[in-house]
């Protein structure tokens, strides 16, 4: 290192500006501060910095979101998918059940962009429609599943021996039973009505949300700021709601983006194999089981916009996921 003397004689003006500003004052103070994720602080000097300010945590989140671009892209998607959607009855050209029978199917063309069924229906219309039962269903199960799972989770975790044992053997005995098997037999003695469905899929999706939970609150339960917690006398459920699951954030937003695409592709599987939505409602599996006939032929069409839109949102689910992940990690290296 040169020795401070040295420095001053070789560059008077930078020894002025370290009396008078100190080591933040100069290029690489700034820069240091940048990386550290500091900003100058105002003041009345006309700019000048009075000490660095930590960003919040909130803003350290938001800085590394918005350096990932494909979760940036995959959100605006999301939010069109939903928009048209949900808004259908603005944006659909033409009614939810409408039909042509004299017109029957029809290519893509100008007047029906993404082209007619047997029934005279035009499958943009109805392609709208039906996003809002799948991205419903998605969504609802999600938050359901992630609610249990990280309840079931955090309590296992937090105490530990029998109540741990008891819990992850119940949950282990969901895990090894086929899911689709559990859907088709529950959805067939239950009946099919889309709260069922919900329901269903919410029950065996908190299994794997409940795992990961576990062993987050394994590791944190020993930390310093937890022990504290106890000693200062705070109840179990104050510190796995105030001191735990707060810290275990990142992972619950990745797992609850997951559990929405899972929901959704579990949902259009269902409807293929006929025990999902059913008549007159429509999903975007439904439109896939109807169209399976179609494979190869001219109509294939049929089958295209569906599975798109299937792909389309999963792919962007699992993106905002990616980037929620990186931004909710400090050492992702998007800071």
């Amino acid at each position: 290192m040169i020795p401070e003397e040295e420095i001053r004689r070789t560059d008077p003006d930078l020894s002025r500006r370290m009396d008078t500003g100190g080591i933040i004052g100069t290029g690489l103070g700034a820069q240091a501060g940048v990386e550290l994720g500091l900003e100058p602080g105002g003041g009345s000097g006309g700019g000048s910095g009075t000490g660095p300010v930590a960003r919040s945590q909130w803003q350290l989140f938001r800085r590394r979101f918005l350096r990932h671009r494909m979760a940036l892209i995959s959100l605006v998607v999301l939010a069109l998918l939903i928009v048209g959607c949900f808004g259908a009855t603005f944006f659909a050209p033409y009614s939810k059940n409408g039909q042509d029978l004299l017109l029957g199917p029809v290519s893509p063309n100008g007047t029906h962009w993404f082209g007619t069924d047997e029934l005279g229906r035009d499958q943009l219309s109805r392609l709208l429609y039906a996003g809002q039962l799948s991205i419903e269903i998605g969504i609802t199960v999600a938050l359901l599943s992630t609610i249990l799972g990280t309840a079931m989770g955090a309590i296992a975790g937090y105490f530990g021996r029998t109540t741990d044992q008891a819990l992850m053997r119940f949950t282990d005995l969901f895990l090894i039973v086929p899911d689709i098997a559990i859907l088709a037999l529950a959805l067939a003695y239950f009946g099919q009505a889309n709260i069922t469905i919900i329901l269903v899929l919410a029950g065996i999706f908190w299994m794997g949300i409940a795992r990961v939970m576990r062993g987050q609150v394994l590791s944190l339960k020993e930390k310093e700021f937890v022990e504290a917690a106890r000693a200062a006398g705070a109840s179990p459920l104050r510190i796995i709601t105030r001191h735990i699951l707060p810290n275990t954030i990142g992972t619950i937003m990745v797992d609850a983006t997951l559990a929405v695409a899972a929901a959704i592709i579990t949902e259009s599987t269902l409807s293929f194999l006929g025990f999902g939505v059913q008549p007159p409602n429509t999903s975007w599996g439904k439109m896939l089981s109807d169209a399976e006939g179609y494979v190869g032929t001219s109509k294939a069409y049929l089958l295209y916009f569906p599975g798109f839109a299937i792909l389309l949102t999963v792919l962007a689910v699992n993106f905002v996921g990616d980037g929620l992940r990186d931004a909710f990690d400090p050492q992702s290296g998007r800071g």
